[in-house]
């Protein structure tokens, strides 16, 4: 581990040389020097950022100028062992790196900061031995570490929060007390299978209806009270409009890819479309190593040079926060944002999502936008999409926020506090929905998740299988972070109170309980309607086939009125008939959500990847910009 910190950075004063080698124009360096003064972002990352310089012309102009020999970081000598001696975040923190030691005893050492003598006595003190720097820029050392520390960077993503709090993984599906309590259950299934097999059905039926109307009528509470308000957090067009680029911070937008070559030409343009300042903007590409089409075809489409490639290094398990928390690792923004490939965030949501923080205070750990579709009216599936998420993020997270009742995140338009996520521990890499469970984590920590007035458009799926996919994933991961949190119900508990603790249980664990419940209740209401009661009164009570009618009636009339409420904040009045569909619509997910109970006991980590690029719409182009950078290890 780094000891102690290397003292503050020297003021640049090397555009001159810049601009006098026709490396720089006037203009170009009056623009830089402005939006430098005007962010606090030093001059060379944003003369970079803004395209103006390379990467290898601005080592090359620094070298010359602090008397320093350039040092091209990718071929140049190194003594891996010995580097690791020191962490490489905080080398990163420090804008320095160790390339190897000399036969004399001296340290060669990367820099991309000027070196004073204050600076070389610190970086000496640290390597315990005198220094010869070299020439690096700042990306130049990004990339190094994550050649030089890519077993320590791969293992840390997957396994930091498991070897810090083993009880809050997922890597354990199932803990000891579980497997004996379900060991236990299922001997007691079997024998009553066998002696009472009438009574276990009646059982199971109550216990399916039971669940069925308590999930349905606490959604329906939470949506009534979020009815009641447009979001918490509302950021009106004025205070976006007050914004200084000067009082902006430093922002990472992480985009984890995987096989999404025909879609990130789209990636480019929607996100080159942020309004914020590109010095203070940093866009980390997080691509799989082996994803070579992904890679070749992003580079094609010539993103601006804030856009940084991160190749994720080999790895299990292979998934979405695993790659984040890659992605965490080299970011160096005070803020930080996840996108999905086929995003299209509002251009102003980065700034809505400042204003939201300063209000929430400390303990709003994360913004949450709303998503929605831009191809709504391609099908069938996609109206019932676009009516399920309308309903969700316009009246569930609306109601959930009023209520102070935990908020599981969406996969993507998360905004958080970087040092908060950090001290979270990150992304669990072994829950394939890392979000619901991390809105969780934040809750039990006494953290605050919000919601802010600005929506990100996504694709809707359009097909049934990709939907069943996609959904039997989410599934198995609300039945993970079921588990993995009931694991200490009396602690979480204790950290969130009953009440918190209730909301859990009914939207974390009655969501796929709900949907699990949803096919054997049709069958029974099906029986119930064909079939004169006399004669399934023979072999059931009337009153449970009165109570499945019942609840079958209640149930599908509030949530297609629920799915009717979420079309009236955003005017799509054309949607409303659809919600008459929901009843198929829920059976497709009690499909998905046997696939994912299957799942959980047999390949419990496995990411079903939802494939994207399939719509025949798409969503507003950008302009493109030159180079891209990639690190890779």
């Amino acid at each position: 581990m780094a000891r102690g910190a290397v003292p503050g950075d020297v003021a640049p004063d090397y555009v001159r040389v810049l601009c006098d080698t026709g490396l720089l124009t006037d203009d170009q360096a009056a623009q830089a020097a402005a939006a430098s003064a005007r962010t606090g972002t030093d001059l060379d990352e944003v003369l970079v950022s803004l395209g103006f310089v390379s990467d290898a012309v601005l080592r090359s102009v620094l070298a010359r100028q602090w008397d320093l020999p350039v040092i091209d970081v990718r071929t140049s000598a190194r003594d891996e062992e010995f580097i690791r001696q020191w962490s490489g975040q905080q080398m990163l923190a420090e804008h320095w790196m160790p390339l190897r030691s000399n036969p004399d005893g001296s340290v060669v050492v990367a820099t991309s900061r000027p070196v004073d003598a204050a600076r070389r006595a610190a970086v000496s003190a640290v390597v315990g031995a005198p220094v010869e720097f070299g020439v690096a820029t700042q990306w130049d050392l990004r990339q190094f570490a994550l050649e030089v520390f890519r077993r320590e960077i791969a293992d840390e993503a997957a396994n930091d929060l498991f070897r810090k709090n083993p009880v809050l993984s997922a890597r354990v599906v199932f803990s000891r007390g579980q497997k004996i309590g379900l060991a236990l259950l299922a001997l007691i299934c079997l024998v009553a299978l066998v002696l009472w097999p009438v009574g276990l059905v009646i059982t199971a039926i109550t216990i399916v209806s039971a669940v069925f109307l308590a999930g349905t009528v606490f959604k329906f509470r939470v949506a009534m009270r979020g009815a009641r308000y447009d979001v918490v957090e509302r950021v009106t067009r004025s205070e976006v409009e007050a914004l200084t680029d000067e009082e902006l911070p430093r922002y990472t937008v992480l985009v984890p890819v995987f096989r999404e070559a025909n879609i990130v030409g789209q990636l480019v343009e929607n996100l080159g479309a942020i309004d914020y300042p590109a010095e203070k903007l940093e866009v980390l590409i997080l691509i799989e190593e082996e994803d070579t089409l992904t890679r070749d075809a992003l580079q094609s489409a010539s993103p601006p040079p804030n856009f940084r490639v991160i190749t994720v290094p080999r790895g299990t398990p292979q998934t979405k926060p695993r790659a984040c928390n890659v992605g965490l690792y080299f970011a160096t923004g005070e803020y930080l944002v996840i996108y999905d490939a086929e995003d299209t965030p509002d251009p102003d949501q980065l700034k809505k999502a400042i204003v939201g923080f300063r209000r929430g205070g400390e303990k709003l750990v994360c913004i949450q936008a709303s998503l929605n579709y831009f191809n709504a009216n391609e099908n069938v599936l996609t109206r019932m999409f676009t009516l399920e998420y309308s309903y969700w993020f316009d009246y569930m997270l609306a109601g959930l926020d009023a209520l102070d009742l935990p908020i599981p995140l969406g996969g993507t338009s998360n905004h958080f506090r970087t040092s908060a996520l950090r001290e979270l521990g990150g992304w669990d890499p072994y829950n394939v929905t890392e979000d619901a469970d991390l809105g969780i984590r934040a809750s039990a920590l006494g953290y605050r998740v919000g919601v802010v007035n600005s929506t990100t458009m996504e694709e809707a799926n359009t097909s049934i299988p990709n939907f069943i996919r996609q959904r039997s994933r989410w599934i198995k991961g609300y039945l993970q972070t079921t588990l993995v949190h009931a694991r200490r119900p009396r602690e979480l508990i204790g950290e969130i109170g009953w009440r918190r603790f209730v909301a859990f249980a009914l939207l974390i664990g009655g969501t796929p309980a709900t949907f699990l419940g949803v096919i054997p209740l049709y069958i029974v209401t099906l029986f119930t309607i064909v079939f004169p009661m006399p004669e399934l009164g023979q072999f059931f009570p009337v009153w449970l086939l009165w109570l499945a009618l019942v609840n079958f009636v209640i149930g599908n009339s509030t949530m297609i009125y629920l799915s009717m409420m979420g079309p009236f904040k955003r005017g799509k009045f054309d949607l409303l008939i659809w919600a008459l569909v929901n009843p198929v619509y829920w059976v497709l997910h009690s499909i998905a959500a046997y696939k994912g109970l299957w799942q959980l006991l047999t390949r419990p980590h496995y990411w079903e990847k939802t494939e994207h690029g399939l719509t025949v719409h798409t969503s507003a182009p950008t302009a493109r910009q030159p180079e891209l950078a990639v690190v890779s290890g």
